[in-house]
This record gives structure tokens, sequence and C-alpha cells, in this order.
């Protein structure tokens, strides 16, 4: 690996020559291309007061692809070379058989750039980020005397890729990646809690390492630790739930966006295939999937395909308007591609994934929102769960919770889990707050084995009849 250019397809994969085996891989094929990527990162790790881990990693290599019908295939080496592109090319081509199809039109072209294209592993001196550590370290254990343990983290990549397609169009991208995660521990009368906040986005470490950024970080870690050393146990039953602003759309986003990945409802096995056009939330719900955002981590400027990232509507005031599409689907289906089609790496083939997915805000102050609630949860901060896309049933964990009844907000709560389905769980929404946000940057999207980052978000959400699960009697 070099800080030169990336130009493959002028250096290790003279253009003509790959082209040309390329069109031989996919000779009538639908669609195709070769998937160029080089790609590094840096991570440390800061804990209990030294530095725990220091890690660089450091790939290249190629995927090539022949698409016929339904069927595709996918073969990738770390070795970029014509003689490996060769090979590559014979294992792909079986999925054309005799051909018949017709070579999809080229993703149309575009001038946006969505980030800088500056390497963040260089944008700050490793001394410079040894020592922001150790002072975000410092700093935590200094804010109050019940934390016993602070861990705090820094990464940053740069994924660069280049595509070539059959017809002759290549694209390329540069994308940087950066997060700051802050994690303390806490302890009082032999009760130990854990509070974490963090993160980033296409852009350097400038920002980040700023005192500014990683202080406001170790301060919400401590708040939240704080607040669930006097955490009670949760209730249970049915109830009316409030979810906060921002992170907790990672509900949304596991619950209902997978629902609404182009491949799902293609094969049927969405829950909400075959409803386009219907009444699937409460009205005022509209739910979009938007990778054009500058800077945010979910964010591409093209996919892995080549095709220009977009501003999808899914939902739109209760009605289902909307899918997420990658180029095989979307031809299968009828429709457009919506710039959706993601691969972790040069070693994956391409499909419908999230980009930043969110709900818009409604009118209402969310502090009124919650007084609404009679007998109810207020979910501000959520931690892993569990989506079976079939039937969109969820159970999902509460980091930061609180106990509201008659509209006033109580104690926190610990060990509070949200049960219910997607489908089911957006027809009961009730009002939508004012304050729409989205996630601090640390979202990751697992799919069939492949992992992508994402962005989540969403307004205050007053919703009806969730379960809540609980261990309080």
């Amino acid at each position: 690996m070099t800080s030169d250019p990336f130009r493959p397809f002028e250096s290790s994969l003279p253009g003509d020559e790959a082209l040309s085996i390329l069109q031989a891989a996919t000779a009538g094929a639908d669609d195709g291309e070769i998937f160029v990527e080089r790609r590094k990162s840096e991570s440390l790790v800061f804990d209990d007061g030294r530095l725990a881990t220091a890690s660089y990693d450091a790939s290249e290599g190629f995927g090539l692809r022949a698409v016929r019908g339904e069927v595709a295939g996918y073969a990738h080496s770390t070795d970029v070379s014509i003689g490996a592109l060769k090979r590559a090319s014979e294992t792909a081509r079986l999925a054309v058989g005799d051909g018949g199809g017709t070579l999809a039109l080229p993703p149309r072209a575009t001038n946006t750039r969505l980030y800088a294209d500056a390497d963040p592993i260089d944008s700050a001196p490793f001394s410079v980020k040894i020592e922001t550590l150790r002072e975000i370290d410092a700093f935590a254990r200094d804010l109050d005397p019940r934390v016993v343990q602070v861990s705090a983290s820094l990464a940053a990549a740069l994924q660069e890729v280049e595509i070539l397609r059959p017809d002759g169009v290549h694209v390329r991208d540069v994308r940087p990646m950066t997060r700051v995660n802050v994690s303390v521990i806490v302890e009082q009368d032999g009760r130990r809690e854990t509070g974490t906040a963090g993160g980033g986005g296409r852009l350097g470490l400038d920002g980040l390492i700023d005192p500014a950024s990683w202080q406001s970080k170790a301060r919400e870690a401590l708040r939240i630790a704080l607040i669930n050393l006097d955490a009670v146990p949760a209730p249970a039953g049915v109830m009316e739930v409030a979810l906060g602003p921002g992170w907790p759309g990672i509900l949304l986003h596991e619950a209902i966006g997978h629902g609404l990945e182009g491949d799902f409802n293609r094969k049927g096995s969405s829950a909400f295939a075959g409803l386009m056009g219907k009444q699937v939330a409460a009205r005022g719900v509209t739910v979009l999937d938007d990778g054009t955002i500058p800077d945010r981590r979910g964010s591409i400027t093209i996919d892995d395909e080549g095709t220009p990232s977009s501003r999808t509507t899914l939902i739109e005031d209760g009605i289902l308007v909307g899918y997420m599409q990658d180029r095989q689907n979307a031809r299968l289906m009828g429709v457009d591609p919506t710039g959706n089609g993601r691969r972790q790496s040069y070693a994956h083939a391409p499909m419908p994934r999230m980009t930043n997915t969110y709900m818009l805000g409604g009118q209402v102050d969310p502090a009124d929102l919650v007084a609404e609630i009679k007998d109810g949860i207020w979910a501000v901060g959520f931690g892993g769960g569990q989506v079976d896309i079939t039937n969109g049933k969820f159970v999902f964990s509460c980091t930061e919770a609180y106990r509201v009844e008659n509209g006033k907000v109580g104690a926190p709560v610990k060990g509070a889990t949200l049960i219910g389905d997607g489908a089911t769980a957006l027809k009961q929404v009730r009002a939508l707050g004012n304050d729409m946000a989205l996630d601090p940057g640390i979202g990751v999207c697992g799919k069939d084995g492949q992992w992508v980052p994402v962005g989540v978000g969403q307004p205050t959400v007053l919703m009806d009849g969730l379960t809540v699960g609980g261990s309080a009697t």
C-alpha cells in the first residue's frame, strides 16, 4: 500500500485489456462490472489508563461480477493482475450460460461530492492521537470521583474504489471515515454501571480530536452511567412508549428499514411485500433513506455499482411508496435503481442496503408529547436488538429509559426491552415531535454476513400498545 493515486486501470489492470476480459465475461449478460478497492484503516484503544491496542490494516483486491436474470456469478482476488482477472472472469461467466440478456444502461454520471477525499489517517500525527486518548482518559476520571474505569477509542479509515462496466464507463470514489468513542464505568455503594457515547462520519480527525468534541462525548458517557446508578427494575406489560430522537431510530432501521429493501420484497419474504401504495403506517409518518447528506456516516457519493446516491422516500404520510434498490433487483422489479447497491468490500457482491434511514419530524413539542403518557416509558437510548425480516418482529434493549405515569417523568429504569413487530408499530404511532435528529455517527448494519456503515434518525415518537419487557414485580 502506498499514498500514490489509486488508478488500477492505468497500472495493474491496463484499461483496454481489463475491459476486453470483462466484456467476454458478460457477453449475453444483463449487467456486470469490475470493482477494485484499496482500503486502509487504523484503530487505537486506550483502556484503563494505558494504550491497549494499536492496529493498522491495509488491503487491496477486485471483484468481477456477471449478472443474468436472477443469477449472479462473482469472483474476487487479492491479486490485482490480468492473470487473476482472467481466472475470475471464467468463474463469473458460468452464471451467464448461453446468454440471451440485454446489457443494462450504465448509471447516470454525477459530479456531486459529499465528502472530502483527504486521508483521515494522515490528518493528525500518531503522537497527537495517543495524547488525545490520554487526555480523554484523564478528563473523564476528573469529572466525577465515582469513575473507576475509562475506555477511549479512535478509528480512521480510507476506502478507494473504482468501477469498470462492460460498456467502458468507469467511476471512482474516495471514502473517508472516522470515529471517536468514550466509555466510562462508575461505582457507588458496590454497584457498577456503564455509559458510552461516540460519533464520527466521513470527515477528517481534526474536529473529533478537538477538546470541545471529545469532552462532550465524555460528559455524555458519564451522564448515562450516573443515571443508570439510580435506575430501578423496568416494568413489564403493554403500555405507551415514547422513543427519543436520533439514535433510537435504530429501531426504525432494523424493524422497518430492512423490510423495505428491494430483494426481500422481490422474493416476497418481507412483511411489506405486495403493499406498494397501501397504508402501512399512521398518517403523518414519512420515512426516507438518504445517502446524499454531506459527511454523514451512511452517505455515499456513488453506491458500489456506480449509481449516484439518492434521497428515496419509502413511506409518505403513512403510504408505502418506494423500496431501496440495487441494479439487479430494480431491473427485475421494473423500476429504477436508487443508489442502494452496497457491499462490504471487493470480496462481496452488492445487494440492496440502507444508507441514512430516518423518519421526518412532526409539529408537537417533545415535552408535551411525553406529558401525554398515562402509563408507560420514555426510551432515550438503545443497545442491541434482534429482528426477523420476514415478519418484522423485534426485541430491543434500552440503555436509557424512564418510567412515566400520568404525564410525569419518574425514575430511570434498567433492563427494559421493547417487543413488537415493525408493521404493527408503524400504525401505532400517535404523535411526532418537532425535534428530528440524526444519530451522532455510530451505526453499523449487518446483512447476509456483510457489514456497512449506516446512519439513522427520527424525532421523538409516541407509540401506543408496545410490549415492554422488564423485571419489576
